[in-house]
């Protein structure tokens, strides 16, 4: 065996390379990007607690067998309705693919079906999970530094580290009752463009919005359309829950009406298909216009981009999602039928619990939202619920559950906590909010 040897004769002891922090990409010491690291290693310093932190799907209608069927169903796709031959379907699985993705007409039907999108297939850039998409769209619109991002905020925390990524500042918009304040954006534009600044776009989730849980109501939607089109800004709407109502029928999303192309749609099937397949799309329909004159599609400018961060995405992943649209003619909705019903039961069943706990008039000063569906529901207390806080209850309660603070800077933040009941059934429901209780009690009677 050959090993090498040092040719210099220098007897110095090697010294191993040191970066500074402070010389490296600002984002790396912005608290959003800390958000998702701390509250991860929280729940593996203490794997015994109840979690109601992570907004992840119910873990009991995983199925490992389903992912071999769908992969067999989406094969035998490629050969019977697509025609492909042998050499073609071992391409297909084997190779890199698309940049723009290998599924995108599936999930146009897909759309067609559950949302009422008509969505051009070319359209569509099937993503990296739904967070790559959320990346390329603001990497697209940030040209300099005048360019600016507008949240409803509270809003998810994905969306800000992806904006502090391009160095793209966010300014937050009021949620309201309604979801959205639409008078407090349109006065933050207005406000922004005095001081020279470009507001692009406004991110929001209409449906069961993480972390709030509230929804923007249909008047208000088509105001936001409206006010969209008066003030020349795109919409980003993201959409992840909303397919799991709890009451009455879903809402139309932002995107089924539009009719002036200034949505933009991220999607994702994280939860309505599964989430370790890390499969999300955006549907970018907007036309751009070169210095020559010729036009193409924004999906044709992200799909750009892409192509220099993750090339593509993975075609087995697509193609167990493809297997899963496939075998349920493309309607998830009815697929997550019994998702549906058993997100709908765990509110219910933490609504009860948190009455049970702290009654209306009790003076507690413990009050909550009362969602309308989705993964999350916010409780408010007479006490800072911070990360230390956090720390107590994990160590001393057993039960986790996620700081507001971690998702906005709005008035009264610090004093809410945000649960999530997709995880957690049952009786372990029952006895984590006792837990949770039992924290509340005990620190307010200590303040």
């Amino acid at each position: 065996m050959v090993t090498a040897r040092r040719t210099t004769t220098d007897t110095r002891p090697a010294v191993p390379a040191s970066l500074n922090l402070a010389d490296l990409h600002a984002s790396l010491t912005d608290p959003a990007l800390g958000s998702m690291t701390f509250l991860n290693e929280i729940a593996q310093r203490f794997p015994d607690a109840i979690s109601f932190a992570p907004g992840r799907p119910y873990e009991g209608f995983f199925e490992t067998a389903l992912v071999h069927q769908y992969l067999y169903r989406y094969e035998r796709h490629l050969r019977e309705e697509r025609g492909l031959d042998e050499d073609q379907v071992r391409r297909t699985f084997y190779q890199y693919g698309r940049t723009k993705g290998i599924v995108h007409e599936l999930i146009a039907r897909h759309l067609a079906v559950d949302e009422g999108i008509v969505a051009d297939p070319e359209a569509l850039v099937v993503t990296v999970g739904c967070q790559e998409a959320m990346f390329l769209v603001l990497r697209a619109l940030r040209a300099d530094a005048r360019d600016v991002l507008l949240a409803v905020s509270p809003t998810y925390v994905g969306i800000t580290g992806a904006a502090r990524l391009v160095d793209m500042p966010v300014l937050e918009v009021r949620g309201g009752r309604h979801g959205v304040d639409t008078a407090h954006l349109e006065e933050v534009v207005r406000d922004a463009r005095a001081r020279g600044l470009r507001p692009r776009a406004c991110y929001l989730i209409p449906d069961f919005a993480n972390p709030s849980g509230v929804s923007i109501d249909v008047p208000t939607r088509h105001t936001l359309l409206d006010l969209a089109e008066r003030l020349d800004l795109l919409l980003v709407e993201d959409n992840p829950y909303g397919y799991f109502t709890a009451d009455g029928e879903p809402l139309p999303t932002l995107k089924s009406l539009d009719t002036r192309d200034r949505v933009v749609y991220l999607g994702s099937f994280a939860k309505t298909g599964l989430p370790g397949a890390r499969v999300g799309y955006v549907l970018a329909d907007q036309r751009v216009t070169a210095a020559d004159g010729t036009t193409g599609l924004l999906a044709d400018e992200l799909s750009k981009l892409k192509s220099m961060l993750t090339v593509n995405t993975s075609p087995i992943a697509q193609a167990v999602i493809a297997g899963k649209l496939l075998t349920h003619d493309c309607a998830l909705r009815e697929a997550n039928a019994r998702e549906i019903a058993l997100y709908r039961d765990n509110l219910n069943r933490l609504l009860a619990g948190l009455s049970r706990h702290f009654p209306p008039g009790s003076g507690s000063g413990v009050t909550w939202n009362v969602p309308h569906g989705g993964f999350f529901a916010v409780v408010t207390v007479p006490f800072p619920a911070d990360d230390a806080l956090l720390e107590v209850s994990a160590r001393e309660y057993g039960v986790l559950w996620t700081p507001m603070r971690h998702f906005g800077t709005g008035p009264g933040t610090e004093y809410q906590l945000r649960l999530s009941f997709s995880l957690v059934t049952g009786a372990l429901m029952d006895e984590g909010l006792r837990r949770l209780a039992a924290l509340i009690r005990s620190t307010a009677a200590s303040e």
